[in-house]
């Protein structure tokens, strides 16, 4: 009787196809290839990017990502936050609101990083600084409206910017916003409200 094969991934992928293996859009995919930090090779007349599956598996190594050659899809847990944002004293002062109150956290310094612990950490919230170095708040924002199926996630921006920036992160697709320095009772509430509205 002859062996069939477990399905595996293609040992080329497309630029889309890597993206659906990590959890993030191509256009990303596209980026770290431009910067440098992902091998892979343009196919002749046509301009298109072939990366090599042991190519995506030593970039997700290097970056902390999860082995896109086995298949994560962890289920959303309500008591999991992801705090993103860059400066460890903001990011310290949101744990210490939220952690006592029975949330599970991690943080994120950047948006890529956000993008990554989204698919390992399965987090049901994430708080969201818009200025962030490489892919800033906005850009999460709109990887998360242009993903299909997009997640499963409430996100409560948490912001020095104006007011009129703020009204932007909400069109974007940000559940609430908060301006920092922020009360610590009124981000807790935020949170739990969103959290109970989500299902």
């Amino acid at each position: 009787m002859p062996h069939e094969p477990n399905p595996a991934p293609p040992s080329v992928l497309t630029s889309r196809e890597a993206g659906q293996l990590c959890g993030v859009s191509f256009r990303t995919v596209i980026r770290w290839i431009e910067r440098g930090e992902l091998s892979a090779y343009r196919l002749p007349g046509r301009g298109d990017y072939r990366i090599a599956l042991s190519d995506l598996r030593d970039f997700a190594r290097r970056h902390g990502l999860p082995d896109p050659a086995a298949a994560s899809s962890a289920p959303t847990r309500p008591d999991r936050i992801l705090v993103a944002d860059d400066e460890p004293s903001m990011a310290r002062a949101i744990q210490r609101v939220l952690r006592p109150a029975g949330y599970e956290t991690l943080v994120a310094t950047d948006g890529f990083q956000a993008g990554s612990m989204l698919h390992s950490f399965a987090p049901a919230l994430m708080t969201l600084d818009l200025q962030m170095p490489g892919l800033d708040g906005f850009g999460v924002l709109r990887f998360l409206r242009d993903s299909k199926p997009r997640p499963d996630l409430r996100i409560l921006v948490v912001s020095g910017e104006s007011e009129q920036r703020l009204r932007e992160a909400r069109e974007l697709g940000a559940h609430r916003t908060l301006a920092k320095p922020f009360d610590n009772g009124q981000l807790l509430a935020t949170v739990q409200a969103l959290l109970a509205g989500s299902h």
